[in-house]
């Protein structure tokens, strides 16, 4: 409630969100907290999600305020979200925060970051209260549940196999499964399918996020920025729509010209282009090596 910009951050977040902001600008935060219950009461709302002032430090004034807005409406869960990066300063607000208010769950952001959850398991011994959701990217749809036992994989380097597969089924429908297993079947796979599968890739929160879920690519690998460029991807699907239709479907048409026009096109080189043809040339002979195998349903 006391400054603007957090205000006007927190109605482009609901909107995304597809969820409505009830804000009277700057003000009383326990009174317009109180209003918004009553506001949702009226009008038919089932949830009602405060969104309180944050500090990386404990701040006395912040805490009495939090205790008047808990006393003021009925609060049935206490989440306290920590930026794991912090360390031991997120530890510390957790265990102040949690004598005061009584914490019900922790939030944990950051979790692709360097620190593997290692704040997780200080916060859940200090405090005792389960961390109920995690953030993995800034994403709306990187907040996801929190497993501890996927938690110990990533750390250990085993991967996170399960939350892999869920992000494929929440990305790809049953019937793009289906039509992509005929492609590999029947070997006409495309450089149509082969962009409709970085859309996927992107719908599942891109490939940095999906490695660290695979296992040994945690702490046995070391990935860095260059490893997995997703400007990369964004040059090569600029290559491919660059193409024509008939140059989609049969590549092999494409010769020193055409490639000169793509380049130009997609602001590529032609060095680019080729290495473009290449993989998929690769991946249909991966794809051909693995035709009749069970259960092969994607590509990546």
């Amino acid at each position: 409630m006391y400054r603007p910009a957090a205000i006007n951050q927190l109605k482009i977040v609901g909107e995304k969100a597809g969820a409505d902001v009830f804000e009277k600008g700057q003000g009383n935060p326990v009174k317009i907290a109180t209003e918004a219950v009553e506001y949702a009461k009226k009008f038919g709302y089932d949830t009602v999600i405060v969104d309180t002032a944050g500090r990386l430090h404990i701040d006395e004034a912040l805490m009495e305020e939090l205790e008047n807005i808990t006393k003021a409406i009925r609060v049935d869960e206490i989440l306290l979200t920590v930026d794991s990066m912090t360390g031991q300063d997120a530890v510390n607000v957790a265990k102040t925060f949690n004598e005061r208010l009584e914490l019900t769950g922790v939030v944990l952001t950051k979790l692709d970051g360097d620190t593997r959850g290692g704040a997780c398991l200080s916060i859940k011994a200090v405090t005792g209260k389960p961390i109920k959701f995690a953030s993995v990217g800034e994403k709306l749809t990187d907040l996801e549940p929190f497993y501890p036992d996927r938690m110990a994989n990533r750390i250990l380097g085993m991967g996170d196999v399960l939350s892999l597969i869920e992000k494929a089924q929440e990305a790809v429908t049953e019937e793009q499964m289906e039509k992509m297993e005929r492609k590999f079947k029947s070997n006409s796979f495309t450089l149509d399918d082969y962009l409709e599968q970085f859309a996927m890739l992107k719908k599942m929160g891109g490939a940095k996020s999906l490695l660290g879920m695979l296992p040994g690519m945690g702490t046995k690998i070391k990935v860095s920025e260059n490893d997995i460029d997703e400007r990369k991807i964004e040059r090569t699907k600029a290559i491919i729509l660059s193409m024509t239709k008939k140059e989609r479907n049969d590549p092999s048409i494409i010769n020193y010209s055409r490639k000169t026009r793509i380049a130009n096109g997609s602001g590529t080189s032609i060095q680019e282009v080729n290495q473009l043809l290449k993989q998929f040339e690769q991946t249909k002979q991966m794809m051909k090596m693995m035709r009749g195998k069970r259960g092969l349903k994607m590509p990546f």
